[in-house]
């Protein structure tokens, strides 16, 4: 629990000589802090329609943290990895991806620490994959995602959703999604006669 505060707080992880699983009891008092961590978040995108799934932020946090502590501590891990960072089971909607985000929004630093180690590192393959389902996460991450393969309009449908995309698009500066038609339309739009003030590099894509 500690840990997770201050990797919230911090940007900081505690590490650990060995790898600790997570108890029940610990797992109930994340998903409640988690909860918590989302209704202050909420406050921001003001929306009282999206809730937090309570177990895809446990998920996720298991995924961040069991990663952290993977990237120092490999030594006769590998068949441990699949139960260390389980495979997402939930149904994917914006709860879920807003929820997830809480924690997944670390995962791209870890990433790039594992690769810096270890470009073969086959942690870094099974993370990345993670983003590429909650790739709200992965904004600004350079990464082996193809946005070509995402129905934009099905997966923007919702506005809460939409403007949190958008918003963390540009403060990241991510021009292989800003330079989508379908996004950059949207962006566009949004900048209206101030599109030089938000973001002058930006090229406006004709279809």
């Amino acid at each position: 629990m500690d840990t997770i505060f201050l990797l919230r707080k911090n940007e900081c992880i505690t590490l650990f000589s060995d790898l600790q699983e997570i108890s029940s009891k610990e797992e109930s008092e994340v998903g409640d802090y988690f909860e918590t961590e989302f209704e202050k978040e909420r406050l921001e995108f003001l929306s009282d329609q999206i809730t937090c799934n309570k177990e895809t932020a446990v998920w996720a946090a298991k995924v961040l943290y069991h990663s952290a502590q993977l990237y120092l501590i490999r030594e006769n891990t590998t068949k441990s990895i699949p139960t260390l960072i389980p495979l997402f089971k939930g149904r994917r909607d914006v709860p879920s991806i807003l929820s997830a985000d809480l924690s997944l929004r670390f995962l791209p630093q870890i990433i790039i620490a594992l690769n810096d180690v270890d470009p073969e590192d086959e942690l870094i393959k099974i993370l990345e994959d993670i983003l590429s389902v909650f790739h709200y996460s992965g904004i600004g991450y350079d990464f082996d995602f193809d946005p070509e393969k995402i129905n934009w309009e099905e997966e923007l449908k919702d506005k809460t959703y939409r403007k949190l995309y958008l918003e963390r698009i540009v403060h990241k500066k991510d021009y292989k999604l800003a330079e989508i038609p379908f996004i950059n339309k949207l962006l566009i739009a949004e900048f209206g006669l101030h599109k030089d003030a938000f973001w002058r590099e930006l090229k406006i894509i004709t279809e």
